[in-house]
């Protein structure tokens, strides 16, 4: 159904887009009212505009209703999904814990850091010395090292 109403869409487009290029402009009427060779086509002098009128008014309405008719279609249709959607995940490796060996029933344990007895105060750590705030110039800045 959709393939027949996207073939007809595009028979339509071009059918219209032909009497739409047939059709005389409105410069065309002033060489008329002075019999530049009206008489010699087919329709008329004003048949043929009324008929490519009336043709490229239906043409233009099956095109606006086969359009509509499309977009309800394609809008309806749920199976579309994303580019993205339709690529594979990367498999995530297995992360293995490495083998830690406990020491065995007999082994000493391992003593930790003394700890600090109860009466002695806590060592006290140096405070960094604060920099004065000077302006960044190209005299203060730092040099790089570089190795020799």
């Amino acid at each position: 159904m959709y393939t027949i109403l996207v073939v007809l869409h595009v028979l339509v487009s071009i059918a219209l887009i032909g009497l739409v290029l047939m059709q005389h402009g409105k410069g065309a009427d002033a060489g008329a009212a002075f019999g530049s060779g009206a008489s010699g086509t087919v329709f008329g002098a004003r048949g043929s505009a009324n008929f490519l009128t009336r043709v490229t008014a239906w043409l233009a309405a099956a095109f606006f209703i086969l359009s509509l008719a499309l977009a309800y279609i394609v809008h309806g249709r749920s199976n579309s999904e994303s580019v993205v959607d339709g690529l594979a995940a990367p498999a995530a490796e297995a992360i293995v814990p490495a083998q830690v060996e406990l020491p065995a029933a007999g082994a000493p344990a391992v003593e930790s850091a003394p700890a600090a007895t109860v009466g002695e105060p806590a060592p006290q750590v140096p405070d960094a010395p604060v920099a004065e705030s000077a302006p960044a110039t190209e005299e203060n800045a730092p040099k790089p090292q570089v190795p020799q």
